[in-house]
Formats: C-alpha cells, sequence, structure tokens
C-alpha cells in the first residue's frame, strides 16, 4: 500500500549477510516480487568476508538483482580528511558510524538514480537500545520490521529460511564497524 501511495514500483535494500536485512529482502520479494528489489552489498573495512558471500547466496535464492558497492576506499579518504580535524583521537563510534553513514549515502543516492525506495533493516529491540545511526542505517523510506523484537525478527525469520542462508542464523548479530564486533 505504501508503495502504491508513493507512486513507487522498486525498493532497494542494504544485504548485510545479517539476519535483519535478510527478512526485509524477504518481505520485500513477497510485498513487491522479486523483479522490483534489488540487494546491495557495502563491504566496508572490517566486513567479515562471509558476509558478502550469504547476503549473494540470498539474492540468488531469492532471485533479486545484486550489486556489490564497497565503500573502504570512501571511509579512508574521509578519514584522511577528518584526521586533520581531529588529530590523534583514539578510535570510536564516529569512525564506526562513518562507515554506516557511508553505507546510507550509497543507497539514497542510489535510490535516488535508480527511482526507488530503500528499505531500512532496523528492529525495534535496535531502536529501543538506540543501537542505530542517524542517516546511516536509520536512512531510508520504510521500516518493515521497525515494529518487531529480535527475538520475533529471528522468528519470523524462520519462515524463510529455504532463502536465508544458515549462518545469518547462527551467527553473532554484528554491524562490522570494528574488529570482531558481535551485537548481542
Amino acid at each position: 500500500a505504501y508503495f502504491q501511495k508513493t507512486g513507487f514500483r522498486d525498493a532497494l535494500v542494504g544485504l548485510s549477510g545479517g539476519i535483519d536485512s535478510s527478512l526485509v529482502a524477504c518481505l520485500a520479494v513477497d510485498a513487491l516480487g522479486k523483479e522490483h528489489v534489488t540487494g546491495v552489498a557495502m563491504p566496508g573495512p572490517y566486513s567479515a568476508p562471509f558476509s558478502e558471500a550469504d547476503a549473494r547466496a540470498l539474492a540468488e535464492r531469492l532471485g533479486v538483482r545484486f550489486h556489490v558497492a564497497p565503500i573502504t576506499a570512501a571511509y579512508e579518504e574521509a578519514l584522511a580528511g577528518l584526521r586533520r580535524l581531529w588529530g590523534e583521537r583514539p578510535f570510536d563510534t564516529a569512525e564506526e558510524n562513518l562507515q554506516a553513514r557511508l553505507r546510507g549515502v550509497t543507497l539514497m543516492t542510489l535510490a535516488n538514480k535508480l527511482g526507488a525506495l530503500v528499505l531500512v533493516p532496523s528492529n525495534k529491540s535496535e531502536l529501543a537500545m538506540g543501537y542505530c545511526t542517524l542517516y546511516g542505517d536509520t536512512a531510508g523510506a520504510l521500516a518493515p520490521i521497525a515494529d518487531l523484537y529480535k527475538g520475533e525478527v529471528y522468528a519470523l525469520a524462520r519462515r524463510y529460511a529455504g532463502a536465508i542462508p544458515e549462518r545469518s542464523f547462527a551467527r553473532p548479530p554484528s554491524a562490522e564497524l570494528r574488529p570482531d564486533q558481535t551485537d548481542q
């Protein structure tokens, strides 16, 4: 209904290989059809090698278009400029959030060019804990799982176990914004 009201037909989903974005992609295919969904993996400097592989496997199983848009070069370029401003301060959430925001910029720019809407993979548990990045993983037009707690996300995702790679269920959640990060 939202897509019809806004006049859009296509959705863009940032695919991380994690459970939230995987579920959002599955729901988008159910709602819009596979021909109207595009997944985009955006590996960064701390992305696990299997994250892109799991995102690609999901896209193939769902039959949606899939693109890879690495953010590492843009991240390093932005950091080089910003370090001149903040000096030798230690690595913290500023560098982490920059990665999330580069992903948001990538998705929003691609969506504008393709005439699509970005779907947000945030859930109620993350929002309740404040574990989200403004203008990063909250960037988008519609958040289809925003009213689900993380446990509910896993339960609903099990309905799509044939499409979602098993590792997405088994691995600890991670935003992959720093080395060895897990987000249980």
